[in-house]
């Protein structure tokens, strides 16, 4: 099925150039009355991750949450703005990343409601790829439909983070974590957020690509100018418009690589209608994007003790800045294998039993946690594509080996 992706240009936060781009995005995806019916309530769930500023390009930006709650708003619409960001999801963890992104001013400004509801509760999901059940924030109950409000940046992990990866944060709080423990491995992974975002089920999704972020997203990386608002009523088919901006092969993002091989989308663009303006107006071809190589540290079989010997030699890992790290136990704390210890107020990990999940990277607010590559495994990314292709086959009957 083919699916209409909205691009709309805007050049800066400037409110009323916001709200004008929001307007265009929503009149080209049909408007508002082909999803809601005045009187519903609507959650936006935004990409709020950790305490960061609007300026950091972390969060999603409260000019766009702001122009889309007073636009709901005005068509009728209840609306609740929300999210569970990493760490504890209570009162003490969230509100004050409530202020420091700016959404207490857009909810006083539209008078727009903040989710304080900081319940949880476990949903059946028996059409689940990978999650049959589901640990969820308990605003999904209270809500009629939701929208995305992802913020367009690269992720240590997932390579990418965008309108499927932003569901992942209905996920109570340092259950995250858990989910990460479980599923180590990339593709599985993969599978569970899209299980979660197809279980969610957002009527719509917004991206602000306005400013995006490059390099060590999705909270310690570079700002990046796209001047570009993304929307669709499929967060499969955004997310490919997104990666075709940033010239990031769509098999190397395993959300779009998995809901590819599920029949949710093509592995290509061939469904996707661009509406809008020229998707060549934003394109950009260096965009900076981690490399990250599939393995396994788990891995088990005949191949386990020449794998436990490569393994340090090929996979990025964690590295601790000393000069940077105050010891605040953050990462300690979201670590889903437990395997970070804080001495003398610095932080380390022990990288045998690392999964490289990079939950520490994500969530540290001083950006002390650096994703380094490996040196042997640089080294293959700078050769020709043959012989990196070789080198991926053989690593992956390793990872199949376990």
């Amino acid at each position: 099925m083919i699916e209409n992706v909205a691009l709309v240009k805007c050049d800066s936060y400037d409110y009323d150039k916001v709200k004008a781009a929001v307007h265009k995005s929503i009149e080209l995806m049909g408007g508002l009355d082909l999803y809601f019916t005045p009187g519903e309530k609507v959650l936006l769930k935004i990409n709020l991750l950790s305490k960061k500023t609007p300026e950091e390009a972390t969060t999603t930006h409260p000019a766009v949450v702001k122009a889309l709650a007073e636009i709901f708003m005005e068509f009728g619409l209840s609306v609740v703005i929300g999210d569970s960001p990493g760490g504890p999801f209570d009162k003490s963890q969230v509100e004050p990343i409530y202020e420091l992104s700016g959404m207490n001013q857009v909810a006083a400004e539209t008078g727009a409601v903040l989710n304080k509801n900081y319940n949880a509760f476990e949903a059946d999901n028996p059409n689940g790829f990978m999650l049959k059940k589901i640990a969820m924030v308990d605003m999904l109950n209270h809500v009629d439909k939701v929208v995305s409000v992802s913020k367009l940046k690269t992720h240590g992990m997932m390579t990418f983070t965008g309108a499927v990866k932003n569901l992942f944060g209905v996920i109570p709080g340092i259950l995250k974590a858990e989910y990460h423990m479980k599923m180590p491995l990339k593709d599985d992974f993969a599978n569970a957020l899209i299980d979660i975002c197809l279980r969610v089920n957002p009527v719509l999704s917004f991206m602000d690509g306005i400013t995006a972020m490059e390099g060590a997203g999705p909270s310690a990386g570079n700002p990046r100018n796209l001047n570009v608002l993304i929307s669709s009523a499929s967060p499969f088919h955004l997310d490919k418009a997104a990666c075709s901006i940033i010239n990031l092969p769509f098999n190397h993002v395993p959300t779009i690589k998995n809901a590819a091989k599920r029949g949710l989308c093509s592995p290509d663009l061939s469904d996707i209608n661009i509406i809008g303006d020229n998707i060549d107006l934003f394109k950009v071809d260096d965009f900076d994007i981690p490399i990250e190589m599939e393995v396994n540290p788990l891995t088990k079989g005949i191949f386990k003790p020449f794998w436990q010997l490569i393994f340090p030699l090929l996979v990025s890992r964690p590295v601790f800045d000393k000069d940077k790290c105050v010891g605040c136990g953050i990462c300690k704390k979201n670590c889903p294998a437990k395997v970070i210890e804080i001495k003398n107020k610095i932080a380390g990990a022990d990288l045998k039993n690392c999964i490289r999940c990079f939950c520490c990277q994500e969530l540290c607010p001083f950006k002390a946690i650096e994703i380094k590559q490996s040196f042997l495994f640089g080294k293959i990314t700078q050769s020709s594509g043959i012989q990196r292709s070789i080198f991926n086959i053989v690593a992956n009957l390793f990872k199949s080996s376990k």
